[in-house]
């Protein structure tokens, strides 16, 4: 039961370009709710420790909205410039209020494509509702409590939504959204000369596999439960919105009132990280290749640790167990950091994440 997007025969006036200060903040918080599935974006992880304990209670509270999916109407407008943070967030403010409490339902409870139900049924089901609060419950009870206002009092919910961004983005993510706001431009304009050069299917076949890109790349999507499909022409075009937060996924959105869309990430997010040259890979393999290092980097992976913490653990002196540290940070798998007497050291799991890429494309030319 996939979703699928098809293309005509004519690429001309399909695809829109845009990105989103508030839809990156949304994916950002994404990340925040499930860490561990995020290596590449550990740094801003480690960062948001410092977010204010009610900030990041109500960023807990509301995670059903974005741990698992997230709600359409905080992608961009297909047809406006591009729009800042508080341009998007008042027009999610003044969203009508059936067409916001439906889709931030969507998270917890999917209709499963096909014909498209009517709000004012689903939001009044007693079946819906049970089926939602159960999924929400899943994260937490203050989130079970929290998604109960999408069908009690769904103006309380936007307010609530909103206000953590408003937080969120004067704590933290407005920073960063100057930091990468750039690189998404430049992503924008690489996608439209390679799109100009080569055709939308030669793009789209750079977003796989996160995407299933069909044979003949005119027809592409997701393979979830989801069954829809869906016609891309100039009356009904794609936006394409890179992102840095998305990866490793790839999100897309088929439903109305919102923008036919397909999110993916940014090229530099991978590009931008160092490939080994051979003679690098040979030693990153070699430092892999020892069942003690490899005993280390699973204590790492934990938590950080001081030599003196990792040698009971690992079964060696605190001198065997600098010496096995030494061989790991020379290859880049660790990084070390001063804290008082100590050396605390930390696994780099971006250097794990590309390792595959980095060998596939030694061996693959």
């Amino acid at each position: 039961m996939p979703i699928r997007f098809e293309l005509g025969h004519d690429d001309d006036g399909v695809v829109a370009f845009g990105y989103s200060p508030l839809y990156e903040a949304v994916l950002s918080l994404h990340v925040l709710a499930e860490p561990k599935h995020h290596a590449l974006q550990h740094r801003w992880v480690r960062a948001m420790r410092a977010l204010p304990a009610s900030l990041r209670r109500e960023i807990a509270a509301l995670a059903f909205l974005y741990r698992w999916t997230l709600p359409d109407c905080v992608l961009p407008n297909a047809t406006s410039g591009y729009d800042s943070f508080e341009v998007e967030l008042e027009r999610l403010r003044h969203i009508r209020i059936d067409i916001v409490a439906f889709d931030l339902l969507r998270p917890i409870y999917d209709h499963g494509g096909g014909v498209r139900p009517a709000r004012r049924r689903i939001l009044s089901s007693p079946d819906v509702r049970a089926r939602a609060l159960r999924s929400a419950a899943a994260v937490g009870p203050a989130s079970r409590r929290a998604a109960a206002l999408i069908f009690d009092d769904p103006h309380k919910l936007v307010e609530r939504f909103t206000s953590l961004l408003e937080a969120y983005w004067a704590h933290g993510f407005g920073a960063e959204w100057a930091r990468i706001e750039p690189q998404l431009a430049e992503s924008v304009e690489l996608a439209g000369r390679q799109i100009a050069s080569d055709g939308m299917g030669a793009f789209l076949l750079t977003l796989a596999p996160q995407l299933r890109v069909d044979a003949g790349a005119r027809s592409f999507g997701l393979d979830i439960p989801h069954d829809h499909r869906v016609p891309i022409n100039a009356q009904n075009p794609l936006l394409l919105v890179p992102s840095v937060y998305v990866w490793p996924h790839v999100r897309v959105n088929c439903d109305p009132p919102w923008p036919l869309a397909v999110v993916y990430r940014a090229p530099h997010v991978v590009k931008g990280l160092q490939r080994s040259t051979p003679p690098e890979l040979v030693r990153l393999l070699k430092a892999l290749g020892d069942p003690t290092r490899l005993r280390i980097l699973e204590l790492l992976a934990k938590q950080p640790r001081s030599t003196q913490e990792l040698a009971p653990l690992a079964g060696l002196t605190d001198a065997g167990t600098s010496k096995q540290l030494r061989v790991l940070a020379s290859v880049g798998l660790l990084s070390a950091k001063r804290e008082g007497y100590y050396v605390v050291y930390s696994l780099e799991p971006e250097k794990l994440t590309t390792l595959s890429d980095e060998l596939g494309h030694v061996v693959g030319g």
